[in-house]
């Protein structure tokens, strides 16, 4: 059995923002449109006026002040309301594949390691643009990296259930280092035109190099202490598009074809149940929860991330304890604790212990401990 560590990480960052503001006056000239042409119907009671949203209420709900999009023009678009990216012929890499290679470059330099190193792919995230080839080999090809790639979907846990596989291969010698990528269009299945929700996500990719310890020669590596995950089925978080959809015309263009979500719901369920498995977790491996000096949580709610700390903790957690990316990124499915992560890592002193977590629709809980080295 193999010791592991993570020895490098990278992030792709889309060059295009969206600030509340100017999502709330895309979202505001939608609903008055909407209310105009139904004046009449609403005035009969047969269709409920639509409600204009805030810039202070989106952040007051959410902590979100921003989102990076790869696509503005098309989602700022009160006709369209929705990402325009084109199709490319099947000569051409993939969106998610370019998005991918721009994080996995950014992490392979960080590990200090080629092509030539790296024995597997894993694309793991939410949000798969077709259902073959895997795009994971397609990066794999993109980088020219021998061995094997897959994908995986455990939605925004996919980067915790990514390393926890990479890390099993590694320790058991099927592979020296694994290449873990999380490229997310987040926006393409996002509902612009919904006010609960319509400000929730961002675009963004990341990626993590994971291999054996032995082999490692990064200042940047990470021992992994150990990795727990759970799942528990709900439909509080649900998205059914899928290649079915064709096979039920009825469904087609009906919004649960894109995410949905009980928010309320999804936050008294799943605070706890992380909070739980974190502490769970570091009881399993003899760690106290007081030394740990960072948790890089999944960036959804800035809320449910406070509450969950201060469960951890028995009090508030400071800016430095559990950093904070969800401000500008928004919510980025798997590759927001990755982000947290990649931002909040080089400060810490060798020795530190840190736990990264994620945590979505499922219910899907991941966590990782790991120890700076």
């Amino acid at each position: 059995m193999h010791n592991v560590v993570i020895s490098g990480t990278g992030l792709y960052t889309p060059a295009n923002s969206i600030s509340n503001e100017e999502l709330v006056q895309s979202f505001n000239s939608y609903v008055q449109q909407f209310n105009l042409e139904n004046a009449a119907a609403i005035e009969r009671g047969e269709v409920q006026a639509l409600t204009e949203s805030s810039a202070a209420f989106i952040e007051k709900a959410s902590g979100i002040k921003s989102r990076f999009v790869m696509d503005k023009d098309g989602i700022l678009d009160p006709q369209r309301m929705r990402p325009r990216l084109p199709e490319r012929s099947n000569d051409e890499w993939s969106i998610l594949c370019q998005m991918a290679i721009g994080a996995a470059e950014q992490a392979l330099q960080r590990a200090g390691k080629t092509a030539a190193d790296i024995d597997g792919v894993i694309v793991a995230c939410s949000n798969l643009q077709r259902a073959y080839p895997a795009v994971a080999i397609e990066v794999q090809e993109a980088l020219g990296i021998q061995g094997f790639g897959f994908d995986m979907n455990v939605a925004c846990s996919s980067a915790t259930f990514g390393i926890q596989t990479a890390s099993n291969s590694i320790q058991l010698g099927q592979a020296r280092a694994i290449l873990m990528v999380n490229p997310e269009i987040c926006t393409g299945h996002l509902n612009f035109r919904d006010r609960d929700s319509h400000f929730i996500f961002g675009d963004a990719a990341t990626a993590v190099v994971v291999e054996r310890a032995d082999l490692a020669t990064s200042p940047y590596q990470f021992e992994i202490v150990g990795t727990k995950l759970l799942t528990k089925f709900s439909n509080n978080i649900r998205n059914n598009f899928g290649f079915l959809n064709r096979a039920a015309e009825e469904g087609i263009g009906a919004p649960d074809k894109l995410f949905v979500q009980e928010g309320r719901k999804v936050f008294r369920d799943v605070c706890p149940m992380v909070a739980e498995l974190i502490a769970a977790h570091l009881q399993e491996n003899q760690l106290n929860i007081g030394d740990v000096k960072r948790f890089w949580l999944h960036q959804a709610n800035l809320s449910m991330n406070h509450l969950i700390v201060k469960k951890l903790l028995g009090r508030e957690a400071t800016e430095e304890e559990a950093p904070v990316i969800l401000d500008t990124y928004a919510n980025t499915s798997s590759a927001g604790s990755v982000i947290s992560f990649h931002k909040n890592q080089d400060d810490l002193a060798a020795g530190s212990l840190a736990v990264l977590s994620s945590f979505g629709a499922g219910y899907s809980i991941g966590s990782v401990i790991l120890r700076k080295r």
